[in-house]
């Protein structure tokens, strides 16, 4: 639901506006993306913290989690909006966006950019519900926001004619709700962590569990956008049609991929929650479930899309360009996804157990290195039909570095979170 956003932004303007705002708008996710992909980051290491004293048992310490956790995200929120509104033009130039792109790509980050604290804010209501173990109130939030914004699409672009910035404004009065309505349901429902926004203290050990596991995180997330926008650099070149098209299949595989991601980040809760509770033989055990149906997912996928990527492309455009650039993309991604859902899941489990910092160099060497790299010499050898295999060679890459971090073990050093403040309880005179 949080990929339909952008996803029915693309459907709106590319049916009632045309190929130059499909493009814009495809430009612009993965820029709004970096800009919160801090808050993504430090909404993982809540997760984390929290799952682990929630497992443990120690009620006054999610008590304190939930309070730091949202005492940064008050501190941090606004400038990180401004910073994405005033950085929009050289951003976009460092992209190489064609002229006539340009203006609506401009437009409709600024607006979105004024709205991130919605988004940031509904993220990190989501990161304490997981937390404890509750991803079902997350969801059902989102999908009422997921409605109000495919009513406002249609409303402002289709009646009002708005274009890039109609879908814009539509996006954030949704993450607005979404976010809002959190606060009350943790509020109503939860009695015992309730947030009093004027009351929020930070514990200065808990926030810097909460950095150590959310700040690489974030800086991956990061990263891994620059990286995106490095090869869109590159996509960019090939003309308009080819960046929409390239930009709607991405965001077709991504849509495809988001039950392994959220197998993933279930994993993280599950292992934060048992590492807590002292329960190894149980993160062995959800391990290689999750593995299991994340692997089956990817195949399962693969062969219902393909055979229909065509059409799937049409329902975004009708440009012959367009879909031929889109199609080209899927057949290139879907069939190696198998791959990025094994890297992907064992770097969630390692989070869960407190280890962010080998998951966080698995992907930037796969991701942001690897994959940047082969996309340039891969097109200029082979030119752009044979770009997008730069993504499975970055996947391969991944899992040997992730399989074999994780065979090692290393990453059950940190333990629990609980056990570890219990420890140094002990010693204190």
């Amino acid at each position: 639901l949080q990929q339909l956003y952008n996803m029915v932004d693309s459907w709106t303007v590319g049916n009632f506006t045309g190929d130059t705002a499909l493009a814009a708008v495809g430009i612009a996710f993965p820029v709004v993306f970096l800009f919160v992909s801090l808050f993504i980051g430090l909404g993982i290491g809540s997760t984390v913290v929290i799952a682990q004293f929630y497992g443990a048992g120690e009620t006054e310490r999610v008590r304190a989690a939930i309070d730091t956790a949202y005492a940064a995200f008050l501190i941090i929120a606004i400038p990180i909006s401004l910073a994405a509104f005033f950085l929009t033009d050289p951003i976009l130039h460092l992209l190489q966006v064609e002229a006539a792109a340009f203006p609506e790509a401009r437009l409709y980050l600024q607006i979105v950019s004024l709205g991130l604290v919605g988004s940031i804010g509904y993220n990190t209501n989501a990161g304490i519900l997981q937390g404890l173990g509750n991803s079902k109130t997350p969801l059902m939030f989102l999908s009422i926001a997921m409605g109000i914004n495919i009513v406002l699409d249609l409303l402002f672009v289709a009646v009002f004619r708005w274009g890039v910035a109609g879908v814009a404004f539509a996006t954030i009065i949704a993450q607005w709700f979404s976010w809002i309505f959190g606060i009350f349901y943790i509020n109503r429902m939860y009695s015992e962590f309730h947030l009093h926004l004027r009351g929020l203290r930070i514990d200065r050990n808990l926030l810097r569990q909460i950095v150590r596991i959310g700040l690489p995180a974030g800086i991956q997330n990061g990263l891994i956008a620059a990286a995106i926008k490095a090869l869109m650099a590159r996509v960019n070149l090939y003309g308009t049609d080819f960046t929409a098209g390239f930009n709607v299949g991405n965001k077709v595989g991504c849509f495809a991929f988001l039950p392994v991601q959220s197998l993933a980040n279930a994993a993280t809760t599950y292992v934060g929650q048992n590492v807590g509770a002292g329960r190894m033989d149980r993160v062995r055990q959800g391990t290689r479930v999750t593995l299991g149906m994340g692997v089956a997912w990817c195949f399962a996928i693969a062969a219902v899309l393909l055979p229909v990527s065509r059409p799937v492309m049409l329902l975004f455009s009708k440009t012959p360009a367009v879909v031929d650039a889109g199609v080209l993309y899927l057949w290139w991604v879907l069939p190696f996804y198998a791959l990025f859902a094994v890297q992907f899941v064992l770097n969630n489990v390692m989070r869960g157990a407190g280890d962010a910092v080998f998951p966080m160099i698995s992907s930037l060497i796969s991701v942001v290195v690897v994959r940047v790299v082969l996309c340039y010499v891969i097109s200029d050898a082979f030119g752009q039909q044979y770009m997008f295999a730069c993504y499975a060679g970055a996947w391969l890459v991944g899992v040997i570095l992730s399989g074999g971090y994780f065979l090692l073990g290393r990453w059950k050093r940190f333990g629990s979170m609980a056990a570890a403040e219990n420890r140094m309880r002990e010693k204190e005179p």
